[in-house]
């Protein structure tokens, strides 16, 4: 009998995308908090520049945190970009594409929400302070600090049984109109945009903050908890 977490006497994989270099810490909590959720997460890198990307059989997709997303996807004004990467970009619109295409889970994290949501045509602000949004205090932090509601009527509160929560802010952008079959689930207290959610799908889920650095709260660890269960009944119903 296949244990908990195995789907067909294998355990389901998850992709996790990634920057290269300094970025290697925040995969190991990711890793971390996939583990101990019972699935096997794999680490997904942009291919050298000139190589074509490698997507791999994945039954979850986690689109993690790292640099800003490339202004011309959303029209935005290319001379705002920060850090960008390109490549970067490329892969995780390819595996959000194969997400789509198999209904598959996906969480987003920080950048990775943003992503998901130039992915279904909606726009991003470019920067906070450029946006309306110069009484957002900088809380630059992975410690939580930042206040945010979520709808009452939202997946997010029904997952983390919570409609308030003290998160991290590791961002300056921010999503500004959802895609399409998104809905705006989480505010924080200066009205930013903090996590969006498609209810048709059995887990599609982006926050603005970093879980994987709040797993020592439980409704961080019920966030990956309902990923992972969304994963594996998938699979099951494949």
């Amino acid at each position: 009998m296949a244990g908990p977490g195995m789907m067909g006497g294998r355990r389901p994989t998850i992709g996790v995308t990634s920057s290269r270099g300094r970025a290697v810490v925040m995969w190991g909590f990711y890793w971390l908090a996939l583990t101990l959720a019972g699935v096997r997460p794999i680490r997904l890198l942009a291919p050298p520049a000139g190589e074509a990307a490698h997507l791999p059989e994945l039954d979850g997709l986690v689109v993690g945190g790292g640099d800003d997303i490339g202004a011309g996807l959303y029209d935005g004004e290319p001379g705002l970009d920060v850090r960008i990467d390109p490549a970067r970009d490329a892969l995780e619109l390819a595996l959000l594409e194969q997400a789509e295409k198999r209904r598959l889970p996906v969480l987003g994290v920080c950048r990775g929400a943003q992503m998901m949501n130039v992915f279904r045509g909606g726009t991003l602000h470019q920067d906070l302070s450029e946006a309306g949004h110069r009484a957002v205090p900088p809380m630059w932090s992975p410690l939580p600090r930042k206040r945010v509601s979520a709808d009452p009527d939202s997946r997010l509160a029904a997952i983390t049984g919570r409609a308030a929560m003290t998160v991290n802010s590791l961002h300056h952008q921010a999503i500004k109109t959802p895609g399409d079959n998104l809905t705006v689930s989480a505010h924080d207290s200066f009205g930013v945009v903090q996590a969006i959610e498609d209810r048709s799908r059995p887990f599609h889920v982006g926050v603005q903050w970093h879980p994987e650095f709040l797993i020592f709260q439980k409704a961080q660890r019920r966030l990956f908890a309902a990923f992972v269960r969304a994963v594996r009944q998938t699979g099951s119903a494949a």
